[in-house]
Formats: structure tokens, C-alpha cells, sequence
């Protein structure tokens, strides 16, 4: 098959720049809403008060109008006393006051002598207690110009100036047109049968991101990678829509269709967009209607979207795209990037001491959940060839400040109680977080000893003592007294897949010839075991197949496993549980939190061993089976002991 190739690739900015052209091609109408539905709406003219607010003088206290001249000379030692309806009328917050009155005495200062009359002790001075009319609103005067954005308190503003209906701008009408013959519909899932297709989700968040953004989304259902079925789609779909968002497609393989498509019926301005994620980005013309190709990975999806889908609809709009808050803050390593392209790096953070720290996540254009758990974005630009980690960079905030504040930030061996840990510690003090960073025991260590995390998640054994972490400890941390709680109690083993079809029985037989084999990273506790293992039955690592091929957390081993790309990966029970896979046990170690006491009287890692030490974490931690509670949340004692460099 014949493939495409980027003919007409752009660099971020240029691409921005046809996205601004082509928003002159969209000519949005206007219409009349009701006022009380109009919130995110914008206004198609300038709108002035019917009326003034408020529309009389009326009384902004429960009490008595009176003329405030009548009351002068009222003290403690020389009360008045006024005849009620004639110098003194009972007038409750909000209602008009009487013709001639000027002032209200709050009613806690009135006292009545009968029905006819009452006695004050103070007097009131002109326009006391008093909302004039068109304090608030003078009829005539412009409540809002056009090209404004309502809020919620525009809304209450627009009713008391006497507005019911008003003329707001059309919200474009976006085409959303996802492709694809590996694609399934989510309502056409049976999770009951193993999956052979990918869910289709790019069209759904393109809908919610296109909703925040003041347009009306129109989801057409998925088409087949069809040339004809394709175009067919869009003929007959694009009348009456402003903007065409088709999802995939657009790269460069042999069954991407929508270059050829657009040039048949319109003019491609670029296809290729010099950014990470979203590089397969196209922009055009269809049919006199704006097109844009979206990458069909939703990272990329995503950060095409943000960057050249958004601002044209704020653009048509008249709108200026919000701004999102910024930090400083220090990548915690040296971070590569392809120089020639803008890359948006998605990462966590948290502040440790008085700096804010970064660490970056998995960068693949198709992994979600790089997104949905990151604090923000550092923008890699494109003559750069990375980041330095004592460089200090800007960081575009995904969440409030407030949050990234109140993180508590952990390095080190992945472990399923983390999530489990995260989790209660928002349930019991929501506004108390936790960032987990797997890198390995000995990269959780370092991150101590260079102080860019609150703690460490530990499972390190001394081969010569047979102890867990503390000989880590004292050689890595000289210097930096900490504090060791223990997490939990685990089981190591063999994860197979399930009923275990080629018999393993332990790690003897990763020599044999028909298996394949996954490692964890260096520097992880799991590999140390491993190797130690390893070690005591005399067998070569090299002999291994697979041995070199390296993973980072448990949940990634398995995963390999219950694929069948692998046959077997060293890594916890539940881990091996959650896919439904088989486990052969090998060992059993010591997981612990390392803090460092100059974090230890903080008031959020205090919360995080509060949680730990609790009945319901310890319940939800058995729940997963192949842990021992019996110590977790003790506060260890470290033993001397020295490790082996």
C-alpha cells in the first residue's frame, strides 16, 4: 500500500497561525436566550438596564421609616416619641419606604410604648439604612458590552436591570468524526468476553473540552478506515457545522485517508505539526468549512485540541483564552527532548522545602493517564534539546495551587497499597494528597539524599545480612537523620500466566529454552532480590532470556505476562491477582517509608501515618491478599548495619 508522507509539516507556531486564518472562515449567528439560561453565553450586543436597581428607595434593615430631621435631638436622657403611621412607619428589608420618609432606625433600637406610638433613643441621620433607588443600576447605563462572557453573577445583575431575554452569540457547531476499523463504540462493549477492539473515547472528550469552550459539539458515530465512507461522512455531514474535527486518519500510514480527502474538496495548509504529542495534526478547508485532523492517540488528541482547536473557538468568539497559573519549579532529572520539536512534557509536583519539584511522566502519545495525573505541563521548546535537573523551568498548572501545596510527595518502589493509601488519605482529609513516583528502591534513596521528595517507599535487602533497608540507610543518608515506619509485609514471586502452561516451578526454570522473561529495573528492590536469588542457586543472569529487558512497576510486569509476550516477571501477589494470573512464591521482604525527620513534624505526613496506622487501611491492604499487616505503621529502629557499594 502506498503511505503518506508530511508534505507540508509546520512548526507550533505557524500552524497557529493558519488555525487563526481559518476561524475568519466560521460566521456564527445570533439568537435570543432567556436571561436565567444564559450562563457561558456571549453577548451579541451591548445590553443597558430596562430599569434601575433598585427601583425605589427601599429599606436595607427590618425598622421604622421616619423623616431622619424628625428624630434630631433623640438621646438616652431625652428619648422621642413618634406616632406610628404618620412619623414612623414599620418597614421591613427590602420594601419601599414611605413617601416623605428619609431614613430607617433598625427595629432592635425602637421601643414601643403602645399601638399608636414608639420611642427612640438616637437620632437617625438622612438616608440611614436606606438603598436609594438606582443605587445599585441606573436605568440606561450599559450592564455588559458585546463580546462578554456571562457568569453567574451577570445573570443576577441582567434580571434586577429588568432583562429577561437576551441576544447571545451562536455557539459553533463543531463536527466530531472519529475513525477507525480498530475502534468499538463504548455502548457496544460486552466486558464479559475478552476485547478485540479499542474503546472509541477521543470523540467524548473532544465533546466535553468543546462544551467548556462555548461550542455545541455534534458526535457522528465511528466510520471504518474507508476511503469512500470517509468522504461520504463528511459530504453529508458538514452543512450546517462550523468546524470539522475528524479524529485519525490524518498520519501518515497507508490507510490514512483525510489529506487526500481534503484536497479532493478543499486545500490542505498543513499536515504535520513539529509538536510532542500531535504531531500528525492536519489543518484545512472543507467545503468552504474549516478542517482540522485530529491524531487519533488521545494524548496527542488532546494537546492538538489545546493548542490549535481552542483558540479558534475563543477566537470566533471574541473571547480571550484563560491563561492557566504558573510556577517555578526543578525537573528531579536530566530530561532528553528531540531538538526541531516542541514538546509538552506532562508531569507531578509538589514543593518540598521552598522549591517545587517535577518529575516527568510516561511520555507515550496514547497513555490517558499521563494527563488525568498530571499537575502540569513544561513546555520543552523546540531548539531545545532538553531539560538540565538544576534548571529551573516554567510549569503551566493542570490543577489549583492550592492542591499542589498540599501534596505530599513520595519516591521510590512501586506498590499497590500506595493507590490504596492515596486513597483513604482522601477520604479522611481531603484536602491532603499524595504523589507517588515509581523509580525504585534506590532511586526513591537518592531522591531522599538530594531532598526533592517528603519520602521514600523502601524494599531494599543486604545480601550479606539478610535485613531490609537499614544498611541503605547508613550508607546512602550519612548525615540525614530519618525516621522508618513500616508499610507492609509482602510475598515476591514468579507471575506466570494463568494456570501456568509451561509448569514453572520456580526460578530454576527461567534457564529453559521456550521462556521468556521480564525484568524490573536497575536499582529496584526487585531486582536486588532477584539477583540475590539468583545468586544462591548458582545461576548465570545472562542465561536468562529476557533478563535485560527492563519494567517499573509491578503492574507493568503483569501486564506483559497476562499479554503472552512474556512467560513469566518476578513481582508482588496482588499484582499477579489484579490480571488474574498465576503467582509462584520465591520470597517474602520488608517494605518501609523513609522520612526524614526535618518532614516528620509536618502536619501532612503526619496525616499520611495516621492513615497507615488505621483500621481501614489495614482492612483494604488484606483485601488484596499476599500482605502482612502485623507491623505496618510501626516506627522502626535502625540497626547498625553497613551495605556493600
Amino acid at each position: 500500500m502506498k503511505r503518506n508522507i508530511y508534505l507540508k509539516k509546520k512548526t507550533l507556531e505557524e500552524a497557529k497561525a493558519i488555525s487563526s486564518r481559518l476561524a475568519s472562515l466560521i460566521q456564527i449567528g445570533t439568537e435570543t436566550v432567556p436571561v436565567i439560561q444564559a450562563l457561558g453565553r456571549v453577548t451579541a450586543e451591548p445590553l443597558f438596564a430596562k430599569i434601575s436597581s433598585p427601583p425605589f428607595h427601599c429599606s436595607a434593615m427590618d425598622g421604622i421609616a421616619v423623616r431622619a430631621e424628625a428624630t434630631y435631638g433623640a438621646t438616652e436622657d431625652t428619648p422621642k416619641r413618634l406616632v406610628i403611621n404618620k412619623e414612623a412607619f414599620f418597614v421591613n428589608t427590602g420594601n419601599p419606604i414611605s413617601m416623605g420618609m428619609n431614613a430607617v432606625i433598625m427595629i432592635e433600637e425602637v421601643h414601643q410604648i403602645d399601638s399608636e406610638r414608639v420611642e427612640i433613643r438616637e437620632a437617625a441621620h438622612p438616608w440611614q439604612h436606606v438603598r436609594s433607588i438606582g443605587e445599585d443600576i441606573v436605568a440606561t447605563e450599559m450592564v455588559f458590552p458585546e463580546n462578554h462572557k456571562i457568569t453567574p453573577y451577570d445573570i443576577g445583575a441582567l434580571l434586577a436591570s429588568g432583562h429577561r431575554e437576551i441576544r447571545v452569540k451562536k455557539k459553533p457547531r463543531v463536527l466530531i468524526l472519529p475513525t477507525g476499523s480498530e475502534l468499538i463504540e463504548p455502548d457496544k462493549v460486552n466486558l464479559s468476553e475478552p476485547l478485540s477492539d479499542i474503546i472509541e473515547s477521543n470523540s467524548y472528550v473532544l465533546t466535553g473540552l468543546i462544551l467548556e469552550d462555548g461550542g455545541e459539539p455534534v458526535r457522528h458515530s465511528i466510520v471504518k478506515d474507508d476511503f469512500e465512507k470517509i468522504r461520504e461522512a463528511l459530504l453529508s455531514n458538514h452543512e450546517g457545522v462550523d468546524l470539522i474535527l475528524i479524529i485519525a486518519g490524518s498520519s501518515a500510514g497507508s490507510e490514512d485517508y483525510t489529506r487526500s480527502i481534503v484536497e479532493e474538496s478543499g486545500e490542505v495548509y498543513a499536515h504535520g505539526i513539529s509538536m510532542m504529542p500531535g504531531k500528525p495534526t492536519l489543518l484545512g478547508r472543507f467545503k468552504e468549512r474549516p478542517i482540522i485532523g485530529i491524531p487519533g492517540y488521545p494524548v496527542s488528541a488532546i494537546m492538538a485540541y489545546e493548542e490549535l482547536v481552542r483558540p479558534l473557538l475563543y477566537q470566533v468568539l471574541h473571547l480571550i483564552r484563560p491563561e492557566r497559573p504558573r510556577i517555578k519549579a526543578l525537573p528531579t532529572r536530566k530530561i532528553p527532548s528531540k531538538l526541531g520539536t516542541e514538546e509538552f512534557l506532562r508531569v507531578k509536583t509538589g514543593r518540598v522545602g521552598e522549591r517545587f519539584y517535577a518529575s516527568p511522566l510516561p511520555r507515550g502519545s496514547g497513555i490517558i493517564t499521563s494527563l488525568t495525573k498530571a499537575d502540569g505541563i513544561i513546555r520543552i521548546p523546540a531548539l531545545s534539546e532538553g531539560l538540565d535537573e538544576n534548571q529551573e523551568i516554567e510549569l503551566e498548572l493542570l490543577r489549583p495551587l492550592e492542591e499542589v501545596l498540599n501534596t505530599v510527595v513520595m519516591v521510590g518502589s512501586h506498590d499497590l497499597t500506595l493507590d490504596l493509601l492515596a486513597n483513604l488519605l482522601g477520604k479522611f482529609y481531603p484536602p491532603i494528597f499524595l504523589s507517588s513516583h515509581s523509580v525504585g528502591s534506590l532511586g526513591g534513596i537518592l531522591a531522599l539524599k538530594s531532598g526533592i521528595c517528603h519520602m521514600a517507599g523502601l524494599h531494599l535487602l543486604d545480601p550479606d545480612t539478610g535485613e531490609y533497608n537499614f544498611s541503605y540507610i547508613q550508607n546512602y543518608l550519612k548525615g540525614i537523620e530519618v525516621k522508618v515506619i513500616n508499610l507492609v509485609h509482602r510475598e515476591q514471586g514468579l507471575i506466570v500466566q494463568r494456570k501456568n502452561p509451561k509448569g514453572l516451578t520456580g526460578l530454576g526454570d527461567l534457564l529453559r529454552e521456550n521462556i521468556s522473561f521480564i525484568n524490573r529495573q536497575k536499582g529496584s528492590g526487585t531486582r536486588i532480590l532477584l539477583d540475590h536469588e539468583l545468586r544462591g542457586l548458582s545461576i548465570d543472569p545472562g542465561q536468562i532470556k529476557g533478563y535485560e529487558k527492563e519494567e517499573f512497576t509491578h503492574m507493568a510486569v503483569a501486564s506483559l505476562v497476562a499479554s503472552g509476550r512474556v512467560d513469566a516477571g518476578l513481582g508482588i501477589l496482588p499484582a499477579a491477582r489484579a490480571m488474574n494470573l498465576d503467582f509462584i512464591p520465591v520470597a517474602k521482604e520488608r517494605y518501609d517509608l523513609v522520612i526524614p525527620s526535618i518532614h516528620f513534624g509536618d502536619e501532612k505526613i503526619g496525616k499520611v501515618i495516621e492513615v497507615i496506622r488505621s483500621k481501614e487501611f489495614r482492612e483494604a491492604v488484606l483485601q488484596l491478599g499476599g500482605y502482612d499487616v502485623s507491623m505496618t505503621g510501626e516506627e522502626l529502629r535502625i540497626t547498625n548495619h553497613q551495605a556493600p557499594i
